[in-house]
């Protein structure tokens, strides 16, 4: 867990690099600034992200009672997906600094296709547990990480949904709903509920004490 709490405070670290102040005349501060909106659109839809990541991941976690090489895996691949986020975002920021609209439709696209391999390293990190309750505590539901696994899908399915949004109709509407993703996994993070589910699993002492 330290190792992946790491990473992920780094890659939170390097967003902030991206918001440098604007080239402008003398007097224009102000309108350089706004004109800058894209960045801070995708600066504050990247932090959000990774931060409900770093919430669902120690959620994660909290259930697992022990690790296996698959499992390192896939949890190397979350690790490998979240380190590409400052990438698309820089590309966004960079693009908001030219202007070109044909540039900035590009970007949203690359934005997207991160987001949703984010969601897919998410969906076989739940896909993996499902196959293997035996990874996680006793008291959890054998059919917890399953029921975990549409929600990852649906991230894969908004994120390629805003992307194509963007880069048909306009950006705005892909950076829109790259801010909204975050909101809804916050929402129905499992990080909400930090009691295990439990049930569906018994125990020697739990058979005993029925039969007594």
């Amino acid at each position: 867990m330290a190792f992946s709490d790491a990473i992920i405070a780094i890659v939170i670290t390097l967003l902030v690099l991206d918001l440098r102040p604007p080239e402008t005349e003398q007097g224009e501060l102000l309108s350089g600034l706004l004109n800058e909106w894209p960045t801070y659109l995708a600066y504050a839809a990247s932090y959000l992200y990774l931060a409900v990541i770093w919430m669902n991941h120690k959620a994660a976690f909290t259930r697992i009672k022990e690790m296996d090489v698959g499992l390192q895996w896939a949890n190397l691949g979350i690790l490998a997906t979240l380190a590409l986020v400052p990438w698309p975002t820089a590309v966004i920021a960079e693009t908001a600094r030219t202007g070109d609209p044909t540039d900035e439709k590009v970007a949203v696209g690359l934005y997207a296709i991160v987001g949703a391999l984010l969601c897919l390293s998410w969906l076989v990190f739940f896909s993996y547990l499902a196959k293997h309750p035996e990874l996680t505590k006793d008291e959890i539901e054998d059919s917890y990480f399953a029921r975990e696994r549409p929600r990852a899908l649906i991230g894969v399915v908004l994120y390629l949904a805003a992307g194509a949004a963007g880069v048909l109709v306009h950006p705005l509407i892909g950076s829109v709903v790259f801010l909204l993703v975050p909101a809804y996994y916050a929402f129905t993070s499992h990080g909400h509920d930090q009691q295990p589910a439990i049930l569906h699993r018994r125990t020697p002492s739990d058979s005993t004490n029925s039969a007594r």
